[in-house]
């Protein structure tokens, strides 16, 4: 491999993923410069992003450098090191340790994890006193430690994964959880010691899910068929995308996930900018148990898991529906060697109904149109849970941002005479934990320009008297939050608050600042103490809304590597410094949470729930940007409705 090679893979944007191709020259410049040994392992290689302003000032006219982040585990040392790569040059840019952090898992740890705890004789030992002879029937998911205080947690990499029986190889071994849990040095896989908290029964009941082992399956459900027969109206250039008046590209990477970049729309011939680049930037699964199976879970599922590598192949499930256009991601293992996601980004056009409508009784004619999104989205395995991340751009303007939970409760046992105060029962001797998750978002935005402020809009009423005689009157009191302290916000539902971000710098032509307002979906509140681990390491859940000045360093809620962090870093620690977040370039991080008490409805795969939000324009418009859409062309494109249909129903 040689520079040359590296200069015909040059791709045609700053901001598109790395290729497998890229990878592989990357971590080829890595060992040339560097010695590496058995003992360092890949934790992640993904591109380092230009600035803000390069990018910006990008028209295609000029080479530009192609660089990678790269960390490095040093199992023998439990060492963490960064390097930056240029790819295009060859030259290795900075290498540095990074002391006292541990960072997220590789994806080879849960297996040669589960492996090492399968082999362990303080194990087998453990699985006999249940009654347990095939240790081959175990699940072994290897959950992150946390960080309690201990000095283990400080010097070792750890995991304390939790258990399950499977009945046979294809069973769904959630079902029968143990009270084993085993304490993993992840750096020479080795069990240190296997804390045993039995259950009074090991659950019998199966939960099976798949076809053959459901029963008899619904015999009632009719075929329903989603065409585009001239194709989708999107296009799509490497990750650039133009669809409707959005032109966007789709990023990716390891931890992250999918990546949404530059968000522009077309008003009238002129590409107005919305937002830089918009990701997730943490998410955390609180567990609400104090039990000793439960009261150390949770989960930082980006920070230490890493949502990009756990992300779905979609080519393997029907996860997407119509003429869907796929785009592969590109990874590493724990060599430095490429790794392609197959599929692992989906896109399609759906129906979304009535987009607007209105009937003039006097004339008795109808307008009616019909809407309909882009849909941009991942799915990610973690352990039990699945997640689905769904970016849908519509046609007035709107941007939503939805996460999709679904998958397979994590489920405990109880004691002798126990019942589950801090959960639900699912199934005999089987419950559900109460939990929580939360995400936050991070929203780098661009309204018209890279000057932008927050207000916040209570509704709030008019006092009565001469100037409101009937009492009825209210109005929305803006209020702007002009530095990070001021910008630590929360919702409020007696007011209806939310949040509108603006460029006081543009004006529409009623004279209003051009703006856009995120409209809260569900969301709710940390209920663990201040005092404990996670809201000490997860600090970014005590409030909904957090606003930075932009920095590129600035990318993580919880910090670089909240992986047995102790806390306080992140936003917590970032937003200490007080800066100004008024007329300037500016990060928005919103914060939305699922508190999860569950049902025996969601055993034993969880129909999914949805949380998110809505990015509105508000005063960005001169007026509805949807006026222009066309109505249907027929009736018969509105109705399907044939003489079969009717005669269908006609034999009742």
């Amino acid at each position: 491999m040689n520079m040359k090679l590296a200069q015909e893979y040059q791709v045609k944007h700053p901001l598109e993923p790395l290729s497998a191709k890229e990878i592989e020259l990357a971590v080829h410049i890595l060992k040339n410069k560097k010695t590496l040994g058995a003992y360092d392992r890949f934790i992640s290689v993904m591109l380092r992003e230009p600035l803000k302003r390069e990018v910006l000032a990008f028209d295609g006219s000029k080479p530009f450098d192609r660089q990678a982040n790269i960390v490095i585990l040093n199992n023998e040392f439990n060492a963490c090191y960064e390097a930056i790569v240029s790819i295009t040059n060859g030259e290795l840019l900075s290498w540095k340790h990074v002391p006292g952090v541990q960072p997220s898992f590789m994806l080879e740890e849960h297996a040669e994890c589960e492996q090492a705890v399968k082999a362990s004789p303080l194990f087998h030992a453990a699985l006999e006193r249940l009654g347990i002879t095939d240790p081959e029937l175990v699940m072994v998911d290897c959950w992150s430690a946390g960080n309690f205080g201990s000095e283990e947690d400080n010097t070792l990499r750890l995991a304390r994964p939790l258990c399950f029986l499977r009945s046979d190889a294809s069973d769904n071994g959630y079902a029968r959880p143990l009270g084993l849990v085993p304490i993993v040095d992840l750096n020479k896989m080795e069990v240190l010691r296997v804390e045993e908290y039995p259950y009074a029964t090991i659950a019998t009941k199966p939960a099976n899910y798949t076809p053959d082992r459901v029963g008899p399956l619904r015999s009632d459900l009719l075929p329903i068929s989603i065409t585009q027969p001239e194709g989708p109206s999107f296009t799509v250039d490497g990750h650039e995308v133009n669809w409707q008046k959005w032109n966007f590209r789709i990023g990716f990477n390891s931890r992250e996930g999918l990546v949404i970049h530059t968000v522009s729309y077309d008003d009238q011939g002129v590409k107005r900018p919305i937002l830089y680049r918009a990701s997730l930037s943490e998410m955390v699964v609180p567990y609400g148990d104090p039990g000793p199976t439960q009261n150390r879970k949770n989960a930082f599922d980006s920070g230490e898991y890493g949502i990009g590598q756990l992300a779905n192949s979609l080519e393997l499930g029907c996860d997407c529906v119509g003429y869907i256009r796929y785009l592969d991601a590109a990874i590493t293992n724990s060599k430095g060697e490429p790794v392609v996601i197959k599929n692992a980004i989906c896109m399609h056009e759906e129906d979304y109904g009535i987009l607007w409508k209105h009937t003039d009784w006097r004339t008795n004619e109808v307008e009616v149109r019909r809407s309909r999104r882009l849909v941009v989205s991942s799915i990610s395995t973690v352990a039990n849970y699945e997640y689905g991340f769904f970016w849908y751009f519509y046609q007035d303007g709107n941007i939503e941002f939805q996460v999709k939970l679904t998958g397979i409760l994590s489920v405990g046992g109880l004691a002798e005479g126990e019942k589950p105060l801090y959960g639900t029962m699912v199934a005999p001797d089987l419950y559900a934990p109460n939990h929580q998750h939360f995400f936050n978002v991070r929203l780098d935005l661009q309204i018209d320009g890279t000057d932008n402020s927050v207000y916040e809009v209570d509704t709030v009423p008019a006092p009565a008297g001469p100037n409101n005689p009937m009492g009825n009157a209210f109005m929305a009191k803006s209020t702007l939050l002009a530095t990070e302290q001021e910008a630590i916000r929360d919702l409020k539902l007696e007011t209806a608050r939310y949040w509108k971000f603006v460029n006081d710098n543009v004006k529409n032509e009623m004279g209003q600042s051009v703006g856009y307002k995120i409209v809260p979906g569900e969301n709710c509140f940390p209920f663990a103490s201040m005092d404990s681990s996670l809201l000490k390491r997860a600090g970014f859940i005590k409030h909904h809304l957090w606003v930075t000045p932009y920095d590129e360093k600035e990318m993580f809620a919880a910090g670089d590597y909240p992986n047995q962090h102790t806390g306080g870093d992140g936003l917590e620690s970032w937003t200490q410094q007080d800066r100004p977040v008024n007329n300037t370039d500016i990060v928005v991080w919103y914060t939305m949470g699922h508190n999860h008490i569950p049902r025996p409805e969601d055993w034993p795969v969880m129909p999914a729930a949805y949380t998110g939000f809505l990015l509105k324009p508000t005063g960005f418009f001169n007026a509805s940007p949807a006026l222009d859409l066309p109505p249907s062309a027929k009736k018969s494109a509105c109705s399907t409705v044939s003489k079969e249909c009717h005669s269908r129903e006609g034999h009742g």
